[in-house]
């Protein structure tokens, strides 16, 4: 070896390291399309009642839909036992069940896409080429667990809506909406990880109130998933009171107390709009604190951004309320919450900047 191939050997290095980052970032970020796919057509899942359209778990085998007309009589047939067809589709014919079926098998079929096709594979290919750093593989294998344990948890959610209930139980519909909207944040988290930073890390306080920020954001999606699992958004739909008062009446008239904030739809909405105002709150008070502290920087910018995303998502919420939960005004709501999530997570990232190289390579 020449001393001219020593000295440039470890600039190499440093280079196959970088395109390696570049090569694992666009996966990831081509991986978030997909789960934002899954996670909006959940939501017309459920805004269509179509949930329920599919009763047994095939991980496998259900790949594949009905093909002949005695197969589709079969998965009717199937439907026809539950008592949300009993109770409120009696007079639903086939052509009708096709169509919630489709919603269902849509959704099932994409989220096994985002497991396999566009998650393990592409892993399983970047790990066995050596294109993972250290540190990289345990995190990427932590975010596929947790997108297996999200299919049981959709699978319980289902299950609980086939015998005693017309529908799934809301609180494993909100369970199952914040898992999968922290698989879509964590894969955000290193895919701006990997990604280069030109500006330099912000201050510990700046640091720590983005991270808040992400965690009132996911909480605030997890009521979400309540006022959705209960059809919350379909009664008190005014703006901004509620049912003719700025705290109406009537929230905790279930005993247990505590059961109100899981099945109480008047309860649930109000608590998700004050989860509105308090994340508005937060988000104008870190975006004038950043502003302060880092000024005419990137840190300040993303504040400034994220706190209009969130003011642009706060107006269509109000705009699905007022439309008794119009599906395109829900939908929208819905994909802009995972999109503030998504911001959040790369602007917290950005405060604390990139993944540091490996030893080896950050010494060349």
């Amino acid at each position: 070896m020449t001393a001219a191939t020593d000295m440039t050997s470890p600039l190499a290095g440093r280079d196959r390291l970088l395109r390696n980052r570049a090569l694992v970032r666009g996966w990831l970020y081509v991986a978030l399309v997909v789960i934002f796919a899954v996670v909006v057509v959940g939501g017309a899942t459920r805004l269509t009642e179509s949930g329920l359209s599919i009763t047994e778990w095939k991980p496998i085998h259900g790949i594949i839909p009905p093909l002949s007309d005695a197969e589709w009589q079969e998965e009717f047939l199937k439907y026809q036992q539950i008592p949300q067809f009993k109770e409120l589709n009696a007079d639903m014919d086939l052509a009708g069940f096709k169509r919630i079926f489709w919603w269902e098998w849509a959704h099932r079929l994409l989220a096994r896409w985002a497991g396999v096709i566009f998650f393990a594979l592409p892993f399983a290919f970047f790990w066995a080429t050596r294109r993972l750093e250290r540190g990289l593989a345990p995190k990427l294998a932590g975010i596929f667990l947790l997108g297996g344990l999200q299919g049981v948890i959709g699978w319980l959610m289902v299950a609980s809506g086939l015998s005693g209930r017309t529908s799934v139980n809301p609180a494993w519909l909100a369970v199952h909406l914040t898992v999968a909207s922290i698989i879509f944040a964590a894969t955000m988290l290193v895919a701006r990880g990997l990604a280069p930073h030109s500006a330099a890390p912000a201050d510990r306080s700046t640091q720590r109130f983005a991270g808040i920020l992400i965690l009132l954001i996911l909480f605030q999606i997890f009521l979400g998933g309540l006022v959705a699992g209960l059809d919350a958004g379909l009664s008190y739909n005014t703006w901004p009171l509620m049912d003719g008062s700025i705290i109406p009446g009537d929230l905790f008239i279930i005993e247990p107390v505590w059961r109100n904030l899981v099945e109480n739809p008047k309860t649930v909405q109000f608590v998700h709009r004050l989860g509105a105002y308090i994340v508005l709150a937060a988000a104008l008070w870190h975006m004038i604190a950043t502003r302060r502290a880092q000024p005419r920087t990137t840190h300040a910018r993303r504040a400034l951004i994220l706190f209009h995303l969130l003011l642009l998502q706060a107006a269509v919420g109000v705009a699905t309320l007022l439309t008794q939960v119009n599906l395109h005004a829900a939908l929208t709501h819905q994909g802009l919450a995972l999109v503030v999530l998504g911001f959040a997570v790369a602007h917290w990232r950005g405060t604390k900047g990139a993944y540091p190289l490996p030893e080896e390579v950050a010494r060349t």
